[in-house]
């Protein structure tokens, strides 16, 4: 089987070279085309990632972040969540990388078969950087209205977390 998979990229290049030639297709013109694509898409979402990323930065180095999450972290244990969780839920949404140091700060304070660092871990798997996986599509797309959207994502976060949570009380509690 993994002979079979390991066969699968170069099949494609093979079909696809067979099929250029066969086509009379342009091959050198149709990659400067998707090349010019790909750095219009680049253009177009470059504004938002700039603004996002150090914003991101800046919140954790100020200690806004952890203070956020102090606050919250009564609210999140009356939901079944691990107070520690907190930051990662707030971060989650928002960047990727960020949530990712902060799950390894989480897993490393509280090691790696404890409640908080399985929630974690489920948690990064059951949701998603919403703002930045909006600000990338809908800026390729062009489209500035996104009003329904972003809420709806965000449910669908806050439902990720609590299932995560719920799911590793359940499992691992």
């Amino acid at each position: 089987m993994s002979n079979a998979l390991s066969l699968v990229v170069p099949l494609i290049l093979l079909g696809t070279a067979i099929y250029a030639l066969s086509g009379k297709v342009d091959v050198f013109s149709a990659l400067v085309e998707g090349a010019k694509g790909g750095l219009r898409t680049v253009a177009n979402i470059f504004p938002s990632l700039l603004v996002l990323f150090p914003a991101i930065y800046m919140l954790r180095a100020c200690g806004a972040l952890d203070a956020l999450a102090n606050v919250l972290a009564p609210v999140f244990t009356r939901l079944g969540i691990p107070a520690e969780c907190a930051p990662l839920m707030l971060l989650r949404p928002v960047s990727g990388s960020g949530a990712l140091s902060v799950a390894t700060e989480m897993i490393e304070n509280h090691g790696v078969d404890s409640l908080v660092g399985r929630t974690a871990a489920v948690m990064m798997g059951a949701t998603e950087t919403t703002f930045y996986v909006m600000s990338v599509y809908f800026g390729a797309a062009g489209n500035k209205k996104c009003r329904h959207a972003i809420p709806a994502a965000l449910c669908a976060d806050l439902a990720g977390f609590l299932a995560a949570a719920w799911i590793s009380k359940c499992f691992w509690a």
